[in-house]
Parts: structure tokens; sequence; C-alpha cells
């Protein structure tokens, strides 16, 4: 950890978008290696409402390819699903060769907000944390690289960001009934969270944390952690030189009336 960050000390937006420039460059290395050598990649998000989820897995994808970087956030379950085997509606979700899926949020929902809200029977969930290492060790053994997050929010960061939810139009829609109830109920996400690491912080499949009360520093440390778990290389790349542009061969500009946007600003 860097001094600054032992201090407390929020990083400069200058310095911020600076690195995440760089690092912006090194993701779009990563995916063309992921591409050419058909690797499977899988990142979970997970953490408490507030901790900065959206807004890490936003800085992972702005500059890189949506048809490989595929941003997975699942609905609640259909009546069909719920009597699935809970992870099988995120089974068709998992990465094919040449992909990069970010779950916001997972098939960890059943040993927190379901655990926590009693949306599932307390046996339903011993279950689940029984057998999760299981499937998740036939995930990693079928070639997919499965990096998981926790982002970790102290309460007096969760109580600011979520109150500029309530005062800023552009956030009012991430506040839900639910992340007001969730809001009331810190140690029991707590319990939930510390049962679901002593059940699925496996050598395989291991948990890493991310302190997120500065999000800057919070999503350069992911975008870090990535580009150290993926192996990947620099392809080659050949000198670009654009063609010339070919005549107009008669060609003139029609006098059809177009429709042109209003000119607002």
């Amino acid at each position: 950890m860097s001094k600054a960050a032992e201090k407390g000390d929020r990083l400069k937006g200058k310095d911020y978008d600076k690195e995440l420039k760089r690092l912006h460059g090194e993701l779009v290395k990563l995916q063309q290696w992921v591409v050419a050598k058909g690797l499977k990649v899988c990142i979970v998000f997970e953490g408490r409402d507030g901790a900065g989820k959206g807004g890490s897995i936003k800085a992972i994808t702005e500059r890189v390819s949506p048809r490989v970087f595929r941003v997975i956030a699942l609905p609640s379950p259909s009546t069909r699903e719920r009597s699935q085997m809970y992870i099988q509606r995120y089974i068709p979700h998992l990465p094919a060769a040449g992909e990069v899926v970010i779950l916001d949020r997972s098939w960890y929902n059943r040993a927190g907000v379901e655990r926590v809200m009693g949306f599932t029977h307390e046996k339903d969930v011993e279950r689940f944390l029984r057998g999760i290492p299981l499937v998740e060790k036939a995930i990693v053994d079928s070639g997919v690289i499965l990096i998981k997050f926790w982002l970790e929010v102290s309460e007096a960061e969760q109580t600011r960001r979520l109150q500029d939810r309530v005062d800023d139009p552009r956030k009012i829609w991430k506040l839900s009934p639910m992340d007001l109830d969730s809001y009331s109920r810190w140690y029991d996400y707590s319990r939930a969270r510390d049962a679901m690491f002593e059940a699925s912080d496996s050598k395989h499949a291991p948990w890493t944390v991310v302190p997120s009360d500065d999000k800057r520093r919070a999503r350069l440390n992911i975008i870090h952690h990535i580009l150290r778990t993926v192996p990947y290389k620099a392809l080659p790349r050949e000198k670009i030189k654009f063609p010339k542009r070919q005549k107009p061969g008669g060609y003139r500009d029609p006098k059809y009336p177009f429709k042109y946007i209003k000119a607002v600003f």
C-alpha cells in the first residue's frame, strides 16, 4: 500500500486519469491476447450496497470491446429458475474461448442478500456453501480463470454514497426499497460475508478483498490485479496505413431534405 493510501489521502483526479489511461492500454493488450489464445476469464463482483461495483466494472469495460468483455447482471429469478439448481441460471453465461465475463453479483446472492433478507431457507444456504467450492473447482478445471472480488466499504462511506443517490437525479434509480432495508442490517451482512468467505475462499478460487472507500484507488487496484492474474503478452502490431479515398466518380450531394437534429448545444 502506498504511503498516501495508508494516510487515507484521496487519489487526485489528475493522477487517477493518467494511471487509468495506462491501465486501459494494458487491458486492450489483454483483450487481444485473450481472443488470440482462446482464454476464458470470469470475474465475480460482490460487496455491500454502495461499495462501488458498478463504477469499477465501468472502469474496466469503457475502453474494451463489449463482444469480448461481457457484463452479466441477472434480474430476480423466474418461477422456473427458482425450481432449478441454484447456480444453473449462471452456467450459460460462463465464458467461451476468447471471452471475459464480468458478473455484477453472482451465485453468491444465495449466501448474501437472500440469506440476510430471508428469501431462502437456512438449510438451502448451508447446502449452497457446501457445494459451491466443488462447482467452482469444476469451472476452474474446465479452463476458466476465475477471479472473485469483494468490495468492502465503511459504514460512514456507505451512508454518504446512498445519500448521494437520493440527492442526485442521475443516481436515484440505483436506490431501491431493498437497499434501504439492507442498510439497517449491516452486521447481518457482516456475518453472512464471514460465513461465505470461510466456506468458499479456496486455493482454486480465492476471494480478493478490495477496500473501496477511495473509489479511484479501488478501481486502479482492481484492474491491476486482473492484469497480474491473467497471463498475457502484447501481440505484434502491423504498421497501419490508410488507403486513398475513392474519387467522386460523378457523385453529387443529394437534394433530399435531411432532417437534422435540433442544435440545442
